[in-house]
């Protein structure tokens, strides 16, 4: 099967093709579903899938199947109806920020995936990064492992991972971590995504105990890890300001998990 040489607008169009089919699949689709599906030369699939990923907008799945990539969630996690949580959260982002002067966030959880939303930048020049625009792997974030704890995220059985010599890569082990975190409150990491960096998150949570939404702060480990208790509780007091916010409005959203 053999194609001429495209124009920019062709390989626009097959491009938008692959992308509204794996969209629009109930399931992960294979390359060579996809090929099948839009009877692209199999050169021509590769090379745009290829493209696709690098972009954001496609991604595979643990089985190699094709789907909506980060684009896709990074979008519908920061408009309706999580932009009205970030508006009320807003305001109590910026006080944790006053209080501890380290970078703040706000997650949700999309599918299998959590997703920062909001930031409050850090006062201090180390640790100043925008980490929306980061890919950070669930199992090594705080955020991600308040998902893992109460809204009971599930991770493969292996292949997670490993960044630092104190990273978590099995079920096993963040199941216990995951037990401490409700224990305690709250989730953190230290020196797990990379050496250097330390994480603490509490869950924002609805009347009946459902996560909406992962409140945390971040920054460097000689700053923070001797204080991971005091910032962890301090947590906990402003996750219960945001959920008091967001119960009052008129249609909240219901649970953390879209």
């Amino acid at each position: 099967m053999t194609e001429p040489t495209s124009s920019g607008t062709q390989a626009l169009d097959r491009a938008l093709q692959l992308v509204s089919t794996v969209v629009e699949a109930d399931e992960p689709l294979s390359f060579a579903d996809l090929q099948e599906m839009t009877g692209l030369a199999k050169s021509t699939t590769s090379r745009m899938l290829s493209a696709l990923e690098r972009g954001g907008l496609l991604e595979r799945d643990d089985s190699g199947g094709y789907v909506a990539g980060s684009l896709f969630w990074l979008y519908a996690a920061r408009h309706d109806p999580w932009e009205e949580l970030v508006r009320l959260a807003r305001p109590v982002m910026e006080r944790v920020g006053t209080d501890t002067q380290e970078s703040v966030h706000l997650s949700v959880l999309r599918g299998d995936k959590d997703v920062q939303v909001a930031q409050v930048d850090s006062r201090y020049l180390l640790g100043t990064r925008d980490w929306s625009q980061v890919d950070v792997p669930t199992h090594t974030s705080a955020l991600g492992k308040v998902f893992i704890a109460w809204a009971g995220l599930d991770l493969p059985e292996s292949g997670l991972a490993r960044f630092t010599p104190k990273t978590i890569t099995t079920r096993a082990g963040l199941q216990r971590d995951a037990a401490a975190a409700r224990a305690r409150g709250y989730a953190f990491t230290i020196d797990e995504l990379e050496d250097g960096l330390t994480g603490v998150a509490v869950p924002v949570l609805d009347p009946r105990g459902e996560v909406i939404a992962a409140l945390g702060i971040s920054g460097p480990t000689s700053r923070l890890s001797h204080r991971v208790d005091e910032l962890g509780r301090n947590l906990i007091v402003r996750a219960a300001e945001v959920a008091s916010a967001h119960q009052r409005q008129p249609n909240p959203v219901k649970k953390g998990v879209a």
